[in-house]
């Protein structure tokens, strides 16, 4: 599935917003979407909004939202349907026959928020498990024994999708991002997030590395700033798990816990991150940014970025010049 697949090639997505929708949702599908097209210099993802009849939709916020048209269900990107209150108000039979007859043809469907209930309602979430939003969980798994309602922030179980609120679907467009691009990107994205819940980390102690990752344990966060601070000459595991008063075995559990990667996954990650502000803002060598960024050599650096982001430095300088050359010129 395009979707989940690792893959550079533009991904197409729908998104099928109800009235009465958060403006807030919509942006947690479309912000870190844009932000990962910002961050890598280059449109991999692209999105429609469609509304039921084609018309803006009200918001809550009384924001009204436009749209590129009416609803196709024919159309094969993958479709995300967005719903926040009051979603049977606009719940006709015609759009449920509709959103039934979509999954023919999409690659996958995906429930945002209410837009769980919207599945459910056209049978696409028969015998899937499937996120509600917590104070709708009850009334969502009474309503339909035949879905398996589970209390997680989203799911993914085959291709169907579904998130239980607005900071979820942010959890769910990062994992997205991860599964085609890799973890730098999807790092790099959510450092433009900070939605770290208050009691966890005081503002003081928030960094741009641990801004928009749950750290379940204060360790692990400590661990991550010890990095952010260590880039030039990154620091062994060992010593790194010594600084926070944890064996090493201890740290790399409490990483894979809290943020879903191993320490040596997110320290590689913020180097290449950091190279890679270099490689686009900077005019530095590679050989300086490779030292700047605790690689032993260029042709090391080279590699190693090759790998994360599917083209060698000097290719992004390349892309980014030849993008700046044809805006500049005359039309």
């Amino acid at each position: 599935m395009p979707v989940l697949t690792s893959s550079n090639t533009p991904l197409d997505i729908d998104l099928l917003v109800l009235p009465e929708t958060n403006l807030i949702l919509i942006a947690s599908v479309i912000e870190p979407l844009r932000g990962a097209n910002r961050i890598s210099g280059a449109e991999i993802y692209r999105w429609r909004l469609f509304t039921p009849d084609g018309s803006p939709v009200e918001t809550t916020s009384h924001v009204p939202v436009p749209a590129s048209g009416g609803f196709k269900p024919t159309d094969s990107a993958p479709l995300f349907v967005l719903a926040s209150y009051n979603w049977r108000r606009s719940a006709t039979q015609a759009l449920k026959m509709q959103i039934s007859q979509a999954a023919r043809y999409r690659s996958m469907m995906a429930g945002i928020e209410s837009g769980s209930w919207l599945l459910a309602e056209a049978s696409l979430l028969d015998n899937v498990s499937a996120a509600v939003h917590w104070e709708d969980f009850d009334d969502f798994a009474l309503a339909y024994p035949q879905v398996r309602a589970v209390k997680d922030r989203f799911v993914i179980d085959g291709k169907r999708i579904t998130t239980a609120g607005s900071l979820p679907t942010v959890d769910l467009m990062l994992e997205i991002i991860r599964r085609r691009q890799g973890y730098s990107l999807a790092l790099e994205v959510s450092r433009l997030f900070i939605y770290e819940p208050a009691n966890t980390q005081s503002a003081a102690e928030l960094s741009p590395s641990t801004a928009g990752l749950r750290m379940r344990d204060p360790r692990v966060a400590q661990a991550v700033r010890l990095m952010e601070e260590n880039i030039e000459q990154p620091l062994i595991l060992a010593r790194l798990a010594r600084r926070v008063g944890l064996s090493a075995r201890h740290l790399q559990g409490l990483f894979q816990e809290s943020i879903g990667a191993p320490p040596h996954v997110h320290y590689l990650a913020l180097r290449l991150n950091a190279a890679r502000r270099k490689v686009i803002e900077t005019k530095e060598s590679f050989a300086e940014i490779a030292a700047a960024t605790g690689f032993n050599s260029a042709s090391a650096f080279s590699r190693s970025y090759r790998a994360s982001f599917s083209e060698s430095p000097s290719g992004t300088r390349r892309r980014l010049r030849g993008r700046s050359t044809a805006a500049a010129e005359p039309t």
